[in-house]
């Protein structure tokens, strides 16, 4: 029976009553949920599941956010062979964020089960590390499917033992032009595995790849009935992760904020952002899963009394806390999983309050946006960085602030005012300058005012948050007409060439998915991408880091290297290309014959 042999079952209501131990899930790995604080499985956690560790095949239709992570990752974790080197799983996700997230809640569902070695593989992060993980042996690889493809080239990853092959975000995976690599992946894995889909949607093409490849699969669909509270204003800021930490820096001086929490995606990011933080004057903890629970106690008590102001937290670590006092949540790292957004944002807007929820948002995880308005049928506003003036502004307030505050304290003001008498009759100055000398020393080497005419930030920002084009979805359109008009402020563009072309049935979309996947790029970065028969020409940014193109050396589109470089011109065309001014050796007219003499 195929794929569509299967009708879709109908859309499963919440129903709270089983429980992960009904499901199949025992030993260690239901530790680590309880202690999660999961209480009762989610509708594609209650159908999946059992599915998964009877061994079927499942082809899933579910919005992120649905809880579907842990649906394919329970049923893994609790059949895996701890005593085998070789990979067991591999999950497929679109971009190396997702990827991340999947990875970084395997470890969470294996937190209680010792052994386990889990390989994050994507575009971006050393080969080194991803090379010595493999050569000391596996149980799970999550990875983005460029870099899968590379490492199965090289012959770095072997997939012969693979049990379980997850394919997650299937439709963002095909639109980002990985269904020729998806192909060969699913072609260099065993016939005997168990393979699990999940998208959002259920195209044609998405069903001819369930049917090639799954075997008599179960079909599930589930609807999201994610909502968060309508007392949460929900607000996003198009910002590029290299400005994450000074955006937020201005939104904190601005934003009139109680207590807040601070979402970031590792253990890591926790202490390396509270810590930066606390540079900046602010008054700011980490809590991870890490942290032990007296010291987790004390922190949250600290935010409670307002001895703290900022929690920088990871999701394991928040899960639970209610604080009345948390005005704001701040998304550092926007979470892939709807359901994750939902938990975060539900920590403020407690008990009838309002609250304020503000997401950074890179400009490659703007699809993101789409997945939290259908989940939680809220449409979050876009927000504007504030300026220098509005900074200003706010420090000239309160900086007046302070003055009348410590005018109101008598008792110390007179002792000052004869030392200030003295100065005055002594050094011939107006009280009004000695005032502000005053005001110098209490305010140190920081300057109290921004400068409005310096203000590199805001035009970094203001480029991300420009909407995208509508024919930026396909840049290859113009062919050889130059740089899209309008684009100030991006620098200019250098032409670099890579080996895929329209013989290898290369299109723009497979271009930008690959190259913005290995090397971090945003789609913003491109310019026209004029496809030839045998290469490419693709317009990058010209200040481009020497670390992204190397990066992108690596790259592979439809399991092809790309070898990108810079375009030179003439030299290099490929010689079975005749576009129209091309003219080269071998079009030219034949000599005269010579005439002896």
């Amino acid at each position: 029976m195929t794929a569509t042999d299967n009708p879709p079952t109908d859309t499963l209501d919440e129903d709270p009553t089983p429980r992960f131990e009904d499901l199949g899930i025992t030993g260690p790995v239901l530790g680590a949920v309880k202690a999660l604080g999961y209480e009762s499985p989610s509708a594609i956690q209650r159908e999946t599941i059992p599915l998964l560790l009877e061994g079927r095949d499942v082809l899933g239709t579910a919005q992120t956010g649905t809880g579907k992570t842990a649906a394919f990752a329970l049923p893994i974790l609790q059949n895996l062979d701890l005593t085998a080197r070789k990979p067991q799983a591999l999950v497929l996700a679109p971009t190396r964020e997702l990827a991340l997230q999947v990875a970084e809640a395997f470890e969470a569902y294996a937190a209680q089960l010792p052994g386990v070695h889990l390989l994050p593989v994507y575009g971006g992060q050393g080969y080194g590390v991803q090379l010595s993980a493999l050569r000391r042996g596996v149980h799970i690889v999550v990875g983005t499917p460029g870099r899968i493809m590379d490492h199965l080239d090289k012959g770095t990853l072997d997939l012969s033992e693979l049990k379980n092959l997850v394919i997650d975000e299937a439709d963002e995976m095909l639109k980002m032009g990985f269904a020729e690599d998806v192909e060969q992946i699913l072609a260099q894995t065993p016939d005997d595995k168990q393979v699990a889909l999940f998208s959002a949607t259920m195209p044609a093409t998405i069903r001819r790849l369930a049917q090639q490849y799954l075997h008599d699969p179960a079909e599930i669909s589930v609807k999201s009935k994610t909502t968060t509270n309508a007392n949460i204003n929900q607000r996003y800021l198009v910002v590029s992760y290299a400005q994450k930490v000074d955006a937020l820096t201005r939104i904190l001086e601005v934003e009139n904020f109680e207590g807040m929490i601070v979402f970031v995606r590792t253990k890591n990011e926790t202490e390396s952002l509270a810590e930066k933080l606390r540079a900046r004057g602010y008054s700011a903890a980490a809590i991870n899963g890490d942290i032990a629970q007296p010291m987790r106690e004390r922190t949250v008590n600290q935010l409670k009394d307002g001895q703290l102001d900022i929690l920088v937290a990871t999701d394991v670590a928040a899960r639970g806390l209610d604080v009345e006092r948390i005005s704001h949540v701040v998304n550092f790292d926007i979470p892939t999983d709807t359901e994750s957004y939902v938990h975060r944002i539900g920590r403020t807007g407690r008990a009838g309050r309002s609250g304020d929820a503000i997401s950074f948002i890179t400009p490659r995880e703007r699809y993101l946006l789409r997945h939290i308005e259908r989940a939680t049928r809220q449409q979050p506003t876009q927000m504007q960085l504030p300026t220098t003036d509005d900074v200003n502004t706010t420090r000239l307030a309160r900086f007046d602030d302070a003055i009348t505050a410590a005018l109101q304290e008598s008792g110390r003001i007179e002792g000052f005012r004869d030392i200030i008498a003295h100065y005055v009759r002594h050094h011939d100055v107006p009280e009004a300058d000695v005032a502000a000398a005053l005001a110098v020393v209490a305010q140190g080497e920081t300057p109290l005012l921004l400068d409005p005419d310096n203000d590199a930030l805001s035009a970094a920002v203001a480029a991300d948050n420009r909407p995208p084009r509508k024919d930026r979805a396909a840049p290859g359109s113009r062919d050889d007409r130059g740089p899209r008009p309008g684009r100030r402020g991006r620098g200019d563009y250098t032409p670099y060439r890579i080996e895929v072309g329209r013989r290898n049935r290369v299109e723009p979309r497979q271009i930008v998915g690959a190259l913005a996947n290995e090397g971090g790029l945003s789609r913003d970065d491109f310019g026209a991408i004029t496809i030839r028969p045998d290469f490419s020409i693709v317009e990058l940014p010209a200040n481009l880091d020497r670390s992204v193109l190397s990066r992108l050396r690596d790259t592979r589109i439809g399991g092809r290297p790309i070898k990108i470089r810079r375009d030179t011109g003439g030299p290099r065309r490929d010689r079975n290309d005749r576009s129209s001014g091309d003219r080269r050796s071998d079009d030219r007219r034949p000599r005269k014959p010579r005439h002896k003499g």
